[in-house]
């Protein structure tokens, strides 16, 4: 169970990173990093404990450290593309307001 707490602190402090270091954060929440960043890791986690990989020698690092990582993928990820299609977005709809 402490492997879990661990994960949800560490994917959700990488999803604030994430956040933090985006160019475009003013498009989106904050906490849409840090959730999406949560949610993958937490669901991984499950997955692998529930596949066995958790608690077996050799494979222990699995449910610790490959969490962490999707989560901070899925972090990237969620921002590369919210980041882009907001901003797409935002000045299609301020184009328009303006035209009239």
């Amino acid at each position: 169970m402490l492997s879990l707490i661990v994960v949800a602190l560490v994917t959700v402090a990488a999803g604030f990173v994430v956040w933090a270091n985006d160019k475009r954060h003013a498009k989106y929440g904050i906490a849409v990093p840090a959730g999406v960043s949560l949610a993958a890791g937490m669901v991984s986690w499950m997955i692998f404990v529930a596949a066995g990989l958790g608690y077996q020698p050799g494979l222990t690092w699995i449910p610790w450290v490959l969490p962490m990582v999707l989560g901070a993928a899925a972090a990237m990820a969620a921002v590369l593309y919210l980041g882009k299609t907001r901003a797409a977005r935002d000045t299609a709809r301020l184009t328009s307001i303006l035209r009239y």
